[in-house]
């Protein structure tokens, strides 16, 4: 992959893991920006049949990551995300991504798990709130959220990794 190409993308990863861990959010721009270095790859590399099996794969990348939108399993960046990465890395790649983001995704749940119910033990601790079965607590404040995972992080680490390690 040419170099001014990877550094972009490798820039633009790190904003989105910088994001999505910060808000929980992943702005659009930034999904555009790698579907464009995506496109922008897939146009300079002049091989049709490759093309056409990266942008088929986009899509069904799309499909599914939709589905999984739509039923509350993933969020709405996290699905354009994943769709523009599919189109950077490129078909041949990305099961070897696909592989690795799930890693990562799970190291991560694994991760953000244990800190929350660490952060909820230790704040039980010091305040000594109890939270009724109506959810507030005996201070008034309400009991935590579900958890969310930032998966963009999953999908920018493992994207970097097989960008700098593909041939």
């Amino acid at each position: 992959m040419h170099s001014a190409v990877l550094a972009a993308a490798v820039v633009i990863f790190a904003i989105v893991a910088y994001q999505d861990v910060r808000t929980r959010r992943i702005p659009n721009a930034l999904s555009l920006a790698i579907a464009a270095l995506g496109l922008a790859r897939i146009a300079l590399a002049a091989e049709v049949i490759d093309a056409g099996y990266t942008l088929a794969a986009a899509v069904i990348i799309f499909a599914i990551t939709l589905a999984l939108f739509q039923r509350g399993g993933i969020g709405g960046g996290d699905a354009k995300i994943l769709t523009a990465a599919a189109l950077l890395i490129g078909y041949r790649e990305l099961l070897s991504f696909l592989f690795l983001m799930s890693l990562c995704g799970g190291a991560l749940a694994l991760a953000t798990l244990a800190a929350e119910r660490l952060d909820l033990s230790l704040g039980r601790f010091r305040q000594g709130a109890h939270v009724s079965s109506t959810g507030q607590s005996e201070g008034g404040r309400s009991a935590p959220e579900a958890s969310t995972v930032p998966y963009g992080l999953a999908v920018a680490t493992a994207g970097v990794i097989t960008l700098m390690t593909a041939k």
